[in-house]
């Protein structure tokens, strides 16, 4: 019986973000973080999870898979698994994973089948080989990439570096399936304490992670940070990026001016900690020295090359407030970012280089929505809701019109959470795995933060709104379907939808069509009728510090867990009845001891 399906199986592995997306004859067929499976933050370790994941989906075995491409930004992959064999690194390989991971068929695999490329390269595919574009070109800035000896591609010989200086930013031109490497800028090593640490280095996205570590006490809090910059004052603080005239990038060394670390202190409250003001004038410094930097650096891109489309990815490609002036005023005509912009799109990049340069195939799939999870049956969310100890919590009642029904409830101030077809991937909510709510009272913002969302008072919610109604509420023409695109709120609107209006009078706008979410349309378009108002708030559906659900089971734990006041799933209006109050303390106090002695248990 011949093949029907050509696929070709992407993965980012071992450090943060593991991931994996599963091509079918060029087109995303599935993708997942593996994060969403193990429910443990930016997961590391092995990648046995993710795969499964897409097979099962897909219900073909890793025997169907025509080829696997992978990336590690640390070392390639099998010099980097070479390692691991001898080296005790729980980071990258936990104990628990280490048994598994030896029994796994691609677990040390040398073969034609399974190839392995650099970091910035696999970036670079992410973003312009799912592109609307026929050319352009690409820039790819994060905080830390492949070490020049294992860099794969051909860079002009003015940009080299020396073996054991990584990647900080690349820029290309593309046409087609052919890619060309314009320019690299590299971190060469440092000396001293930590020196290896790549926050420590001189690079554009190790800088923010570095202010990011001074004022959270964690490098990877970057989008706090955004989110605090507004609240800064100008000026206050020494220049930490610059830019000479012959563009290259100075990063002045961390001095002991800056001496007052945010240290994690079990009895302190990081809000009213006495550097607050010091933090705001540091996280106003690094957005703009980063804004101004990447702006020079996108118009050098558009001068050299002429080109009309810029294509974006690496972790400061998820910097909102900086992609809206690139957008705004480096003078592209198009800007296309990649949702999953972090390391966990790493994995589409792996998969479409083997589908274009290994395989030599055609370009002809558009990511023009991110909602590349599995489909979860109306039987799966059933299940949950029959279980003992969630079926006397709740009242459950199937409606004839949920976008309707749901619209009546958000107008009446509660907060849903929706879950809706497959997952989105990526880290933005998009509308399948997202908490909604009114954004007409300003109060919205702080229920969300303190009753449901627990984290910090200062952090802003974005809006989704009615893609054709875009424009008469936020300035700019430019498209933002991915809510990676920060644009100012029309003054005359401020007031109408004051829970997204940030305090620099912006919002990180997601724009929604019909034909990509119907669902989430239609409820913006019953949420209309009602208001007046085409605009929701759409944060992520999760708490703090944890990630965004991925099952009907992580839905309902998340909503019995917090002050959500309504479960959608599907067609199916969940609430709380007045058991909840009872059961719940129970449930929670079980959950924490059980939690405590898993901890503290010795191994047999």
């Amino acid at each position: 019986m011949p093949k029907k399906h050509t696929y070709v199986l992407g993965l980012n592995t071992y450090d943060h973000d593991v991931s994996a997306c599963l091509l079918r004859d060029g087109a995303i067929a599935f993708a997942i973080a593996k994060e969403r499976i193990t429910r443990a933050k930016h997961a590391s370790g092995f990648y046995k999870e993710v795969i499964d994941y897409c097979l099962e989906a897909e219900g073909i075995t890793l025997d169907d898979v025509d080829l696997v491409v992978r990336n590690c930004y640390i070392l390639p992959v099998p010099e980097m698994e070479e390692r691991l064999v001898y080296f005790d690194a729980p980071g990258f390989l936990p104990e628990f994973e280490r048994d598994e991971a030896a029994k796994h068929p691609l677990y040390l695999k040398h073969s034609d089948k399974v190839v392995t490329i650099s970091h910035h390269l696999a970036h670079a595919y992410s973003a312009f080989a799912v592109s609307p574009f026929e050319d352009g070109v690409v820039m790819i800035v994060d905080g830390v990439g492949s070490y020049r000896s294992d860099v794969m591609e051909s860079f002009p010989a003015s940009y080299a570096a020396t073996p054991l200086a990584r990647e900080s930013e690349s820029y290309y031109k593309f046409s087609g399936t052919t890619l060309e490497c314009l320019k690299k800028v590299w971190m060469e090593p440092d000396r001293g304490f930590l020196s290896d640490e790549f926050y420590n280095m001189p690079g554009l996205g190790a800088l923010y992670s570095r202010a990011s570590t001074y004022i959270f006490g964690d490098w990877n809090k970057c989008g706090e940070l955004m989110g605090l910059a507004p609240y800064g004052r100008r000026d206050q603080v020494k220049h930490l990026l610059e830019l000479t005239d012959d563009g290259k990038l100075q990063v002045p060394h961390w001095t002991a001016e800056f001496k007052q670390p945010y240290v994690f202190d079990v009895a302190g409250n990081w809000e009213k900690h006495p550097a607050m003001r010091h933090w705001e004038d540091i996280a106003w410094r690094t957005q703009d020295d980063t804004e101004n930097v990447l702006l020079a650096r996108a118009r050098w891109l558009r001068e050299t090359t002429g080109a009309k489309n810029l294509c974006m990815a690496g972790g400061v490609a998820l910097n909102c407030v900086a992609n809206g002036r690139l957008a705004r005023e480096a003078g592209f005509e198009n800007v296309w970012i990649q949702p999953a912009a972090g390391d966990d799109g790493i994995a589409i990049g792996c998969a479409y280089y083997g589908w274009l340069e290994i395989l030599k195939q055609r370009r002809g799939f558009v990511m023009d929505h991110a909602y590349v999870g599995r489909r979860y049956s109306d039987q799966d969310a059933a299940k949950e809701l029959q279980k003992f100890l969630v079926r006397i919590q709740v009242d459950a009642v199937r409606s004839e019109n949920v976008c309707r029904d749901t619209a009546k409830l958000l107008a009446d101030q509660k907060v849903i959470g929706w879950f809706q077809d497959r997952s989105e991937f990526g880290p933005r909510a998009l509308g399948n795995r997202s908490l909604l709510a009114d954004p007409r009272k300003g109060g919205m913002k702080d229920i969300l933060n303190s009753r449901v969302k627990h984290r910090q008072a200062f952090r802003p919610f974005a809006p989704i709104v009615l893609a054709e109604r875009m424009t008469e509420i936020f300035e700019g023409e430019e498209d933002s379907p991915f809510m990676l695109i920060a644009k100012p709120v029309r003054p005359e609107w401020r007031d109408k939808i004051p829970a997204i209006v940030h305090v620099d009078g912006t919002a990180r706008v997601q724009t929604v069509r019909e034909q990509t979410n119907p669902m989430l349309y239609r409820l913006l378009k019953e949420f209309e009728a009602l208001t007046g108002v085409p605009v929701l708030i759409n944060t992520s559906f999760n708490i703090k510090g944890e990630p965004i659900v991925e099952t009907p089971q992580d839905a309902v734990n998340c909503f019995l867990t917090t002050g959500v006041d309504h479960l959608v799933m599907h067609d199916t209006i969940v609430s709380k009845n007045k058991m909840h109050k009872v059961v719940a303390p129970l449930v929670n106090i079980y959950t924490d001891v059980r939690t405590l002695v898993a901890s503290t248990a010795q191994p047999a």
